[in-house]
Parts: structure tokens; C-alpha cells; sequence
């Protein structure tokens, strides 16, 4: 069963929850062959109700070691410690931006992981349209243990270098 597995980390970010459980979302899903849905929804206000829909059963719960591993693909907030646990899978991962946060140094991350061709970026807004149009055969594999070089990619991005 082809699955899709959604982290905000341990933040909250509701407009992820509530965008990638949409009904547009989980049509567009279903269309590209996946049958299984599971949030991890944080310390949000939305927990959707579990449903064994005719388009995608979804599965919601707080915090819970990462299935990343499980799923053949994930959905994620840009935070760091999300990015890089998927990344470090060889999960195919799709970006989504938070654009309410100040300071947003996740977006400087999630555009540069785009750029270097090892992620999907998207917000909210255009998360059904890359859904739609997406080709993970492009994605580029992350160098695998090296968390040294992530931490200088970290340190670039945020400005200490």
C-alpha cells in the first residue's frame, strides 16, 4: 500500500494539516496511486478524523517516532531535523514552507535543498499543483552520512558563514 507520511515536527503548523487533508489533496493523491495517509500533526489545533475514505485512508496522531521510513513519500514542514531525517532515508521528500513564521530561515533551507535538487518546495497555496505535477524521479539523493556537511549547508544558509 503506497503511503504518504506528513510531519510538522514538534511545531504546529494547522494550514499543512489542513491543506494536505483536503478533499482536492486527497483526490490528486489517490490519482497518483497512494492509499494511506498519516499525519503527525504536533502540537496543532487540527487532528483530523481517521477515515477509510473511498480516496485515501488517513490516520492522524501527535508525536511518534518518525515513519518516515515507512512511507514512500513525505510531506514536511522545513524544519531542519524533519528535512534531514527523510533526506537521510532516501524517502522522496516535498517541502512545505510556513509562511506565517518571522525570520523564516526554513525557507532559506527549503530553497536551498530545491536548488540543489533534493527536494520538492512548495507552499500551502501550491501544495495540490506540485502534488499534481510532480516528478520524484528528479530528485537528486542526499549524501548519506554526513551530518558534518549538513551542518556547514546549515550554517551557510543561515547567514553564520
Amino acid at each position: 500500500m503506497k503511503s504518504v507520511f506528513v510531519t510538522v515536527g514538534t511545531t504546529s503548523f494547522d494550514d499543512l494539516i489542513a491543506t494536505v487533508s483536503s478533499p482536492a489533496a486527497l483526490q490528486v493523491l489517490r490519482s497518483r496511486g497512494y492509499e494511506q495517509l498519516v499525519l503527525q500533526v504536533g502540537r496543532g489545533a487540527l487532528e483530523p478524523a481517521p477515515s477509510g475514505s473511498a480516496a485515501v485512508a488517513v490516520e492522524s496522531f501527535r508525536f511518534k517516532d518518525s515513519l518516515a521510513r515507512d512511507a514512500d513519500l513525505v510531506i514536511s514542514h522545513a524544519g531542519a531535523g524533519s528535512c534531514l531525517e527523510t533526506l537521510e532515508e532516501g524517502k522522496p521528500l516535498i517541502v512545505v514552507i510556513n509562511e506565517k513564521l518571522m525570520d523564516n530561515h526554513q525557507l532559506e533551507l527549503a530553497k536551498q535543498l530545491h536548488r540543489d535538487g533534493h527536494v520538492l518546495c512548495c507552499s500551502c497555496s501550491t501544495l495540490v499543483e506540485t502534488l499534481q505535477s510532480m516528478d520524484l524521479s528528479t530528485l537528486k539523493p542526499f549524501p548519506p552520512g554526513q551530518p558534518e556537511k549538513f551542518a556547514l549547508f546549515l550554517d551557510k544558509v543561515v547567514g553564520f558563514q
